[in-house]
């Protein structure tokens, strides 16, 4: 496997955080312990190169893999790596019960366990809630949680959160690397990592990447790059401070794909763009700033805080397909132009204590957190001269000849202020060598208040002054048993808890309606198994049932009213991950997910429908194997069933079969060559959709050159 040699230890101990891929056990021995057991997002302590974390973020506090009583799965940098995963929904295929969808071609957009989400990201444990696409270049690992926990990430989070963990500047030594890549499309990419430190106090390390961004579709393009520099000071042995910005710049067009027809996405076009190459596109600025402190106040009691502030600025605007007939011979077009501008502060704080009292091992955390978070979005709606509305029906061509539009009508001018105050307590009780109990409980309270410039303008006659407003205050617990019969063996049963605000995941939901309800709910249960075969090689299984109650549908009786519902997803997931024989990494995984609406009702009868987006089985795998120290080579597939684009169920994408490969040769010391080729049996498949008329098209047969640099 390619390995970058830097002098001894001190190479080996920072080379997992570096581009190139390293043993990751070698880290063990040069980490001060004082630093781990202070950090939020402690150092990765493992032995196999895809194997998951020993120490991850589902508790906030060191914790082995085996002993979390919740379903999650770790995307390593390795395997970003060896893949080429430059995206969030790159990643999601090889997660088991998530799914991607389309995002409306602007934004990173998932379901998990049935639940739908554009909010529910985190980058070092601390909220990253604006619609966007989220690179990867800085990144340690990506960590997908399974499963309803406000506990450790507060609001939201239904049926799951994605925490991207990212690099940071490490002491005592001198590194870099770089990436360049190319594929048969004409996307490039470009990154490169260095790691600058002369003593054991101070470190830099600057990570940036450019991505030239291209397709199989018709008309698409665009670019986006980043520079993340960071920095660490030791101000002693028992102190340390982290440092670090970012800003992300990201400009392509805006596709949503083609419509459907008769119930199944609309075949032979997947080249077509059912939009305008001109207006439609995205801009995104995104601008973070974090500091992070840590300090150990003996071997037992450590305490963390991180104080974040995110800038974002928006822009989107597309026309997209709302119906094809092909007997007509016809397509219709809707279209708008929406701006957002979000300011994020965050503040957040953890005390952890590990110690014994008698026979019972003690790991307490204490924390808090604070946030305010200011958006303003507004909305313009498209008005075609030719129909003299919002949406167009005119004669089929590709390319489209779009008859002439215009942005007349302003639809949403909304301002909003959230701000939340939060407690949590946890405590992880050993009992013995067998028996470890976690207990936890959050209260979050959360303000938001509204304004909505066009009920303003309109006056309170009907019944909306624009002026809306909610505070909620809600308890979260979480509670898990785990039972050992052997170290490397652990059964688990847990019960964990999350609310969402009727303001919804981006606050543009609030309505005098709403304004009255409470939060919507989410209940999981889970029970489980982990297993480590052996030390490089994990295995972990869960049953789980996951409840969300106190939604909205509009009364059947009465549509001006609305009826609560709610949804169940039960499934099963299972996931093997690590090294199989010396050289051979595997991470396979299967999920089966039954998710149905509860309490809908039609006709005075009971008319559940299946959620959207949730395909029932999803299977992914992904090997790779060094033939020799130069060379290797990889093999991949993901399965997906068939799936409906929305929840009413009319419109269903089929299911599909990918299969990918690569090669691996070492040139020189210093020097790897990758080619990566992805649908490789050229596949035609529809990954995923926003609605029956938004479905996106899956790239057929694509090549990849990478070359990878190091020092």
């Amino acid at each position: 496997m390619f390995r970058f040699h830097l002098s001894g230890a001190s190479a080996l101990a920072v080379g997992i955080v570096t581009a190139m891929p390293v043993h990751a056990e070698a880290i063990a021995d040069t980490v001060p312990t004082q630093y781990a057991a202070a950090a939020m997002q402690p150092m990765i302590i493992v032995t196999g190169e895809y194997q998951p974390p020993a120490i991850i973020s589902a508790t906030k506090t060191e914790t082995p893999l085996i002993d979390v009583p919740q379903s999650l799965s770790v995307i390593s940098r390795e395997q970003l790596d060896d893949q080429m995963l430059t995206d969030i929904a790159d990643v999601m295929r090889y997660t088991p019960g998530a799914s991607i969808g389309q995002g409306e071609g602007h934004r990173d957009q998932i379901t998990i366990r049935g639940q739908n989400t554009t909010a529910d990201f985190f980058v070092d444990g601390l909220r990253d809630d604006v619609q966007y696409f989220r690179p990867l270049y800085n990144l340690e690992r990506v960590e997908i949680l399974r499963g309803s926990n406000a506990l450790i990430f507060g609001r939201g989070g239904g049926g799951g959160v994605i925490n991207r963990v990212t690099k940071t500047a490490q002491f005592d030594t001198i590194f870099g690397g770089g990436t360049a890549s190319v594929d048969t499309f004409g996307s490039a990419y470009l990154s490169g990592d260095v790691n600058l430190s002369a003593s054991n106090s101070v470190a830099v390390r600057l990570n940036g990447y450019y991505e030239a961004l291209n397709n199989h579709r018709d008309f698409y393009d665009g670019g986006r790059w980043a520079f993340n520099p960071t920095a660490s000071f030791a101000l002693g042995p028992s102190t340390r401070i982290e440092a670090s910005y970012e800003h992300v710049d990201d400009s392509r067009t805006v596709d949503r794909g083609v419509p459907s027809l008769r119930g199944e996405p609309l075949m032979g076009f997947d080249n077509t763009f059912f939009g305008s190459p001109d207006f439609n596109l995205t801009q995104f600025q995104g601008d973070i700033v974090r500091g992070r402190f840590f300090h150990d106040f003996s071997d037992s009691l450590s305490f963390n805080t991180t104080v974040q502030y995110a800038d974002y600025d928006k822009l989107y605007q597309n026309l997209y397909p709302v119906g094809f007939d092909d007997v007509a011979g016809t397509v219709s077009l809707d279209g708008y132009r929406d701006t957002t501008q979000r300011e994020n502060f965050i503040v957040q704080g953890n005390l952890i204590w590990e110690g014994r009292t008698g026979a019972l091992a003690h790991t307490l955390l204490l924390g808090y957190e604070y946030g305010d978070q200011q958006t303003a979005n507004a909305r313009r709606d498209t008005f075609f001269d030719v129909s003299q509305d919002d949406q167009v029906t005119f004669a089929f061509s590709d390319p489209l000849a779009i008859p002439s539009f215009g942005f007349p009508v302003t639809v949403r001018s909304t301002q909003s202020d959230a701000e939340f105050l939060s407690f949590y307590a946890q405590e992880q009780l050993e009992i013995g060598q067998h028996i470890i109990l976690v207990g936890g409980v959050r209260y979050d309270r959360f303000d938001i208040d509204v304004i909505d410039a066009i009920e303003v303008a309109d006056g309170a006659g009907d019944g909306n002054d624009g002026f809306l407003s909610r505070t909620d205050t809600e308890w979260s617990p979480r509670v898990g048993l785990i039972v050992k019969p052997m170290d490397n063996l652990s059964l688990y049963a847990s019960f964990s808890r999350s609310f969402l605000p009727r303001s919804g995941d981006q606050f543009l939901s609030l309505t005098p309606t709403d304004e009255t309800l409470a939060p919507e709910r989410f209940d999981n249960y889970e029970i489980g198994l982990k297993w480590d075969p052996m030390p490089q090689l994990s295995l972990t299984a869960a049953v789980f049932r996951l409840d969300r109650e106190n939604g909205t549908t509009p009364d059947p009786a009465n549509p001006g009213n609305s009826i609560l519902t709610g949804s169940r997803t039960e499934g099963f997931e299972v996931q093997l991950v690590g090294e199989l024989l010396p050289g051979w990494q595997v991470n396979a995984g299967y999920s089966y997910l039954d998710a149905d609406e509860r309490g809908r009702v039609v006709g005075a009868a009971l008319a559940n429908r299946t959620l959207a987006q949730v395909p029932e089985h999803m299977f992914s795998l992904w090997s790779r194997y060094d033939v020799s120290e130069r060379f290797g080579f990889g093999a991949g597939v993901t399965h997906q069933s068939s799936q409906f684009a929305a929840i009413d169920n009319s419109v269903r994408l089929p299911g599909y079969t990918r299969v990918d490969a690569a090669l691996y040769y070492v040139l020189s010391e210093n020097v790897e060559l990758q080619l990566n080729v992805e649908n490789l049996f050229n596949e035609d498949y529809f990954p995923a959709a926003h609605n029956n008329d938004n479905i996106s098209t899956g790239e057929p047969l694509n090549a990849r050159l990478t070359v990878r640099v190091g020092f």
